[in-house]
């Protein structure tokens, strides 16, 4: 395996993190525009406050590791596909900004209605920004992205693999969301709450599995070399993700939201490796290979060195963040 090839992988690997750490929380804006006006709603959204509240920035590391990652290691590349995607990517990081700010101006609003307009825009920007960044990611996959760059702003993404994989980034984030959303309702003891977010997870996870495999049939006609990989050396983790889906279905359905957890987890990580694995070994699909694009060999030793350290920093401290909420520790420190 090459040195370029596992700096990708090492960049990839941040890609499914902030998929699923990141996901989950995007997907709880989906959750909070559901959940009716502000009497009907309050303890839904107090939940994703308690939720979301102590680690909604931490998940924003991944997304910087990415670019990072991607701007120095395969440098062209990176300018391929931010000056053809400019508008998808401008308007994700503009959902990420309202988002968090939103987030916090809610909480000290002064009147209902100004609550209710934070809220809004929190929700919104909850939603666009996964379907932009997974319209940006179905340009890259497709084929849309030139390797000179400045490619068509419009045509290079509004087309069936993008259209689709936004609405799969949406969906999956709300489902994610929903799981872990309806754990912790049931862990802090709001039974009825957990039981109303249980359906609606149901929901969403039979639309979104729905979405899945029936972006497979626009898929083949829009983007063919993605295609014939999806459905080659990807397909393993494809099933594997549809399996862990029905899985998760079955144990919301049972109740067991502890396993559900994972299961979930284990759908959304075979979505975005099965991705990966359909994509090698492209860095930009049909334009160039990942070694004809990657920085110089000492850039990407550094590269690695940089994510050794950093995981033996930064890993624990996250995996300590996520324990003590998922435990509730953290509401007992004074």
């Amino acid at each position: 395996m090459s040195l370029a090839v596992l700096v990708a992988i090492a960049m990839f690997a941040g890609i499914v993190l902030y998929g699923l750490f990141g996901g989950a929380d995007f997907g709880s804006g989906f959750f909070d525009l559901t959940a009716g006006g502000s009497e009907r709603g309050g303890e839904l959204r107090i939940l994703i406050d308690h939720s979301i509240g102590p680690v909604w920035e931490a998940n924003h590391v991944w997304l910087i590791y990415i670019l990072v990652m991607w701007w120095t290691g395969f440098p062209e590349s990176f300018a391929a596909a931010t000056t053809t995607l400019m508008l998808p990517l401008a308007l994700a990081l503009v959902g990420i900004v309202l988002r968090g700010a939103s987030f916090a101006f809610r909480k000290y609003s002064a009147t209902l209605a100004q609550a209710r307009l934070f809220g809004a825009v929190f929700a919104g920007s909850s939603l666009i920004t996964p379907f932009f960044l997974g319209a940006a990611a179905g340009a890259v996959a497709s084929g849309r992205v030139p390797a000179e760059g400045n490619g068509d702003p419009f045509d290079s993404w509004l087309h069936p693999t993008s259209l689709f994989g936004g609405l799969i980034a949406v969906g999956t984030c709300a489902f994610l969301a929903g799981v872990f959303l309806t754990a912790d309702a049931a862990r802090t003891g709001h039974e009825v709450l957990a039981e109303t977010l249980r359906i609606r997870t149901l929901g969403v996870g039979i639309a979104t599995g729905v979405i899945v495999f029936a972006a497979l049939v626009p898929i083949k006609q829009d983007s063919p070399t993605l295609s014939d990989r999806l459905l080659g050396p990807a397909a393993p983790f494809i099933v594997a993700s549809g399996v862990a889906g029905a899985a998760t279905l079955v144990l919301l359905l049972r109740r067991r939201y502890g396993p559900a957890r994972l299961g979930a987890v284990a759908a959304v990580a075979s979505v975005l490796i099965g991705w990966g694995v359909a994509q090698y070994p492209w860095m930009l699909v049909d334009e160039v290979k990942i070694a004809d694009v990657a920085g110089a060999p000492a850039t990407l030793w550094g590269l690695l060195v940089v994510v050794a350290v950093a995981g033996v920093i930064v890993v624990p401290a996250l995996a300590y963040l996520f324990w003590l909420t998922q435990s509730e520790r953290w509401t007992q420190h004074t």
